[in-house]
């Protein structure tokens, strides 16, 4: 090497290094690459995507091919820097030449292109693959020696590197990605789509009709009273029953009856005769697993009921898409149940459930408990309480302003602080 001019040493060396940040670029972007957004690709037919995921259907020789490659080259640039050093200052420039080789290496060879791998990763690793695929067979052997002996060592201390990584990602994870997706979703879609996967974690109990607000026909009513409501119905699916709730016979579609009804034919045999059996569902069921349980039934009202059978509630197919897309015709809180008023406080029907609540002013009630306000704050005071009465839930002043018939119903609430609701025991005060 004494008789190599300089100028080839530096040119070498310079060549090593633009291997070194070759491979430490490859190595990033190849492992940054989003496998889904690769997989689509594939899929799509694109040659480097297809390369890409053949390479990385074995890590372990990806990585051994570029660890193999980035050492050799990182070995032999140290003694081309060596012999430099060494001709041109002696032995003290053997220190400086090591010195300066690491600065060099780490900034130009490591640091830049892992830096530049890392922001875009396609462009660096689908180039890449081009040159790594061939240099894998070529250096094949060497890679497979490397390999057994490293996957050997992994296997004595129980890590399995032939077992492919499930890199499936859980509904708490792909509802972060759909959150963050902002600049390739619209918001409105977003939103479907994480209400979608909201829907597991709420049950029909969550959005139900409650039993006091059931619309259906008694058939111990007077008759007249029976077709006026049916004409004047804004529903057109009926619950039927004699007397109460309890004493269901069925479920009346009210088109079916249209043509008697046209015909002032209709009498209580009639209906009777186009009733349908009821679809009862329990009050836990989730409303993913309830959406898919319409379907498969062909369904679109079932009644919600308890472990002991009683009626706690209706839920209609209605409902449910509600929970994904919004309200189709009017707002999920109208103003009959809040108000807005002039010192910043809303005035607040008791009856609005917690998750209307939370999701129209953006508060954070808890929902693991009662469904409506009324409830929440029964739960919290223990007691039914007058009119006048306070508590606190976190940054939420709530005071009761008029009860009726064992229950809260209208709320005061305003905002006196920050921070989420206490699950704590409520302050209490009698207003003055």
């Amino acid at each position: 090497m004494n008789d190599v001019p300089l100028g080839v040493l530096y040119a070498i060396l310079i060549f090593l290094l633009v291997l070194s940040g070759f491979f430490s670029g490859s190595e990033t972007g190849l492992m940054a690459l989003n496998r889904y957004r690769l997989r689509h690709l594939a899929r799509q037919g694109d040659k480097g995507a297809r390369r890409v995921q053949r390479l990385l259907d074995r890590p372990d020789k990806l990585l051994g091919v570029i660890l193999l490659g980035n050492n050799t080259v990182n070995l032999i640039a140290a003694s081309i820097a060596t012999i430099i050093g060494l001709r041109l200052a002696g032995e003290a420039g053997i220190g400086a030449a090591t010195l300066i080789l690491i600065v060099v290496v780490l900034i130009f060879a490591e640091v830049a292109p892992k830096t530049v791998a890392a922001l875009y990763p396609e462009k660096v690793a689908f180039p890449a693959s081009v040159i790594l695929a061939p240099l894998l067979k070529v250096a094949y052997p060497v890679v497979w020696l490397i390999t057994k002996i490293s996957n050997a060592l992994l296997r004595a201390v129980g890590i399995r590197p032939d077992v492919s990584k499930n890199d499936q990602m859980s509904p708490q994870e792909l509802r972060t990605a759909v959150v963050e997706s902002a600049s390739m979703i619209p918001l409105r879609h977003r939103r479907m789509l994480v209400n979608v996967l909201d829907l597991e974690d709420a049950t029909v109990e969550d959005i139900m009709i409650p039993r006091n607000e059931i619309v259906g026909i008694d058939l111990d009513d007077d008759w007249e009273d029976v077709l006026k409501q049916i004409t004047h119905s804004n529903f057109t699916r009926l619950p039927v029953f004699v007397e109460s709730i309890d004493n269901l016979i069925g479920i009346l579609h009210v088109k079916k009856i249209l043509l008697a009804l046209a015909r002032d034919q209709l009498d209580k045999d009639t209906l009777r005769a186009n009733l349908r059996e009821m679809y009862y569902v329990p009050e836990h069921t989730s409303l993913m697993t309830q959406l898919v349980q319409f379907q498969e039934n062909k369904r679109r009202v079932a009644l919600v009921v308890d472990e002991y059978g009683d009626i706690q509630g209706l839920i209609t197919l209605e409902d449910l898409l509600e929970e994904i897309v919004g309200e189709f015709t009017t707002d999920t809180l109208d103003d009959h149940d809040i108000k807005k008023q002039p010192d910043g406080s809303w005035l607040i029907d008791a009856s609005a459930t917690i998750r209307d609540l939370n999701r129209e002013l953006n508060w954070n009630l808890p929902t693991d408990g009662p469904k409506t306000l009324n409830g929440l704050l029964l739960e919290q005071l223990e007691t039914i309480p007058e009119a006048g009465t306070s508590v606190k839930l976190g940054d939420l002043a709530m005071t009761v302003v008029h009860t009726r018939n064992n229950a809260v119903r209208t709320v005061s609430v305003r905002a006196v602080g920050s921070g989420p609701p206490a699950k704590h025991p409520p302050t209490t005060r009698r207003a003055a």
